[in-house]
C-alpha cells in the first residue's frame, strides 16, 4: 500500500484539532503557574498597599491562557497542516509517496 496524495484540508483540520489541544493543555499549565504567581502576589500586596492590583493581574492572565492558546496553537496547526499536507503532496509526486506496510 503507498499512500499517494494527502487531503490538504482533512490534514489541515486534523493539525488544527491536535494543536488546540495541546494549545489547551499548555494553557492549562499556564494558568495554574499565573494563578499560583497572582496568590503569591496578592500576598505580597497586604503588606504593601501600593500593589494591590498586581496579585490580580496574574490570575487573569492565566484564565486568559486558557482561552487564548487554544486557539492561537489550533491556527497554527492549521495553517502548517495545510502547508506540510500540500508539501507531502508535492513531493510524494515526484518521489512516489510513502510505502506502508499493513497486516490484515
Amino acid at each position: 500500500m503507498i499512500i499517494r496524495r494527502f487531503g490538504v484540508w482533512s490534514a489541515a483540520r486534523l493539525y488544527a484539532g491536535i494543536s488546540a489541544c495541546m494549545g489547551l493543555l499548555i494553557g492549562i499549565v499556564v494558568a495554574l503557574l499565573s494563578t499560583l504567581g497572582g496568590l503569591a502576589g496578592a500576598a505580597a500586596a497586604e503588606s504593601n498597599s501600593g500593589l494591590a492590583g498586581a496579585g490580580a493581574m496574574g490570575a487573569v492572565f492565566g484564565v486568559g491562557a486558557i482561552v487564548i492558546l487554544p486557539i492561537f496553537y489550533g491556527v497554527l496547526g492549521l495553517i502548517g497542516g495545510a502547508i506540510g499536507a500540500g508539501l507531502y503532496n508535492l513531493f510524494a509526486g515526484l518521489f512516489g509517496g510513502l510505502e506502508v506496510e499493513i497486516q490484515q
